[in-house]
């Protein structure tokens, strides 16, 4: 399975985002779809079925050592000139935090895990096709956004289905495969 650890908004922080959004929508970035809007904490690639039970375990103890936080969603930002994307604002050393023990608890369960970088909570928005569309534009118009806080009060495992149709634009499809109540 393709799994990665998340949080995911809830339907009021993606209902503003999705307002905010709206007059953006072009077909010069290919956009991500709302039912996969979220913050990725651990991405983990293929997992095989046996590492499954003690990936879950650990990442429960992640949730369980985790208090809930406030984290609302806030600005944009893009890597290079292909993705736009919009960030977090609250307690982002909490959400650093809960990266941080899931990366550990896939590591742990004996995922192998590409090399550790520093967090950058992000969306992902959208993607352009080529260099030649800048993303200014955007970033400009969501430079100011601010969403309504909410309480993070849940880690999740998510399973990525990667498109296969071969239709142009095909978004993956996201299945919330474990989920964890944080506690702290």
């Amino acid at each position: 399975m393709r799994l990665f650890a998340a949080v995911l908004p809830p339907d009021a922080a993606v209902a503003e985002l999705r307002e905010a959004v709206r007059p953006l929508r072009d077909d010069r970035l290919t956009w991500a779809a709302e039912a996969g809007w979220h913050f990725t904490l651990a991405f983990m690639g293929e997992v095989r079925d046996e590492l499954l039970p003690e990936l879950h375990a650990r990442l429960a103890r992640a949730a369980h050592r985790t208090a809930p936080f406030a984290l609302r969603l806030h600005g944009s930002g893009h890597f290079g000139e292909r993705a736009l994307w919009t960030g977090a604002a609250g307690d982002l050393a909490a959400l650093r935090m809960l990266a941080e023990r899931a990366d550990a608890a896939a590591r742990r369960a004996g995922v192998p895990m590409d090399q550790h970088r520093r967090y950058t909570p992000h969306l992902t928005l959208a993607r352009s096709r080529d260099t030649a569309t800048h993303l200014h534009p955007y970033l400009e118009a969501l430079a100011g956004f601010e969403g309504t806080p909410w309480q993070v009060g849940t880690l999740s495992l998510v399973r990525s289905h990667l498109p296969v149709s071969g239709v142009p634009r095909e978004q993956p499809r996201y299945e919330t495969v474990g989920s964890w109540p944080l506690e702290g």
